[in-house]
């Protein structure tokens, strides 16, 4: 009797856990469209939580205000510069991989004078700029020249979904403020998850993983935010021709973690090939400062979080892109990210129980 028994049991389990496994991933898949979405627009309300509650203090304790609030922001903030900077890049695609082409056979013109003035960084500028001026630098150009163009091709296509990408922001921001609505339900449904899943040690997994998440948030987003800020003032103070083109491109590639620089080099020194002195130095000045920001901000805010190495950050942003589109963006380094962080903890449990095993 006792192995029929067991023989039953074995069975009920097997099925039983086919079964829910079936449930699972057919819900996956019915909810799949709203997938990236949904995790951005938790990535988002787990970082803006503490404001959305700041907020709430000032409008008399009232959440519905507040919702209200945090949602125009976030279509203020969040989709209205993504819309912005993807209408204009795919509007002027064929003038963006020109300057691709142009770019390539530029002539660098020799480094100025007063440069290597500058303090603390004035030797190391005069000495790159001298390299890339010398005849090493039109040579690598027409190299990557071919390569250049397909990145380009590339990116635009990445972008180029512009009704799907304003679709997907515009869920994401609903699905915010439903958060913003029941945010302590939420949270409380995802620590009892956990605990429920691996214990005290699952209920602390979901606590990394929130503190994760919101060091993406603040690292990544924040700091392209302010990059990018920094550079578009310096292209229109400037006068820099199709500004607001650039100002787009520069957008998008510090959202994407290459930084301002693939943009403002090329102005800068376009700016000196064409006698623009003064407002070349200008540029040139606001352009280390919208370079150089990013090493001081996002270390700040990514350990006000946790502590990420950049190259996590990076390969989640350009994985992310490749395998979700635009919204991968902010999809890739925030998965990464938080299966970081759970593993490196565990190492961690693991390495603290072995030690206290061997004492």
């Amino acid at each position: 009797m006792e192995p029929q028994s067991v023989r039953y049991d074995l069975a009920q389990r097997t099925l039983g856990v086919l079964v829910i496994g079936g449930l699972i991933v057919t819900s996956l898949w019915i909810l799949q469209p709203f997938l990236p979405a949904t995790i951005w627009a938790i990535t988002l309300v787990i970082a803006t939580w503490p404001i959305m509650r700041a907020v709430q203090a000032k409008l008399w304790g009232s959440r519905a205000l507040a919702v209200t609030v945090m949602t125009i922001a976030l279509l203020v903030i969040f989709v209205t510069p993504f819309w912005l900077a993807i209408g204009t890049i795919v509007t002027h695609s064929d003038q963006v991989l020109g300057w691709t082409e142009t770019v390539t056979t530029l002539q660098v013109p020799p480094p100025p004078p007063w440069l290597q003035d500058v303090p603390l960084v004035g030797d190391r500028i005069t000495t790159a700029w001298a390299g890339v001026a010398s005849s090493e630098g039109p040579e690598l150009l027409q190299k990557i020249r071919p390569y250049a163009g397909r990145l380009t091709n590339w990116f635009i296509a990445a972008v180029g979904s512009f009704g799907l990408v304003l679709v997907q922001f515009l869920l994401t921001v609903a699905v915010s403020a439903i958060l913003y609505t029941g945010g302590e339900w939420a949270a409380s449904f995802a620590i009892r998850f956990g605990t429920r899943l691996a214990g005290a040690r699952g209920r602390q997994s979901v606590i990394l993983a929130g503190q994760a998440i919101r060091g993406v948030a603040l690292g990544v987003v924040v700091t392209a935010f302010v990059q990018s800020t920094i550079g578009a003032a310096a292209l229109f103070i400037t006068g820099v021709p199709y500004a607001s083109v650039l100002s787009a491109l520069l957008f998008m590639l510090c959202i994407a973690q290459l930084g301002p620089a693939l943009v403002l080099i090329p102005a800068v020194i376009w700016m000196y090939s064409s006698g623009a002195t003064v407002a070349a130095t200008v540029l040139l000045v606001l352009s280390v400062i919208a370079i150089g920001i990013d090493n001081i901000l996002r270390p700040i805010l990514i350990r006000r979080g946790v502590d990420l190495p950049l190259l996590l950050i990076l390969s989640g942003v350009i994985g992310g892109l490749m395998a979700f589109g635009l919204i991968g963006l902010f999809l890739g380094p925030t998965l990464l990210a938080v299966t970081y962080t759970l593993l490196n903890a565990w190492i961690a449990e693991t390495h603290e129980d072995a030690g206290g095993g061997g004492g």
